[in-house]
């Protein structure tokens, strides 16, 4: 199960990604006249990233939450 700050972090890591990767797929679509394989190079490391952020919402969807309300028993101290 997953702590709700292991969550928070993988959201943060999701957004950074989908929206860096489509930024970089804009740059590299925008730079294609000016110059052809960095352009090219730009879109494809945009796109892997941002299918890679698209990937991880998968990812997060299938991770249990932890229940607030169930504790962990105390230990026994014998």
């Amino acid at each position: 199960m997953a702590s709700a700050r292991t969550l928070a972090r993988l959201d943060a890591l999701i957004w950074t990604l989908i929206f860096g990767g489509l930024l970089v797929l804009v740059l590299g679509i925008a730079s294609h006249d000016e110059a052809r394989i960095a352009g090219w190079s730009l879109s494809v490391l945009g796109a892997i990233v941002a299918g890679a952020g698209f990937a991880l919402i998968y990812v997060r969807s299938r991770l249990p939450e932890d229940d607030p309300s169930k504790k962990p028993a105390p230990e026994n101290q014998a």
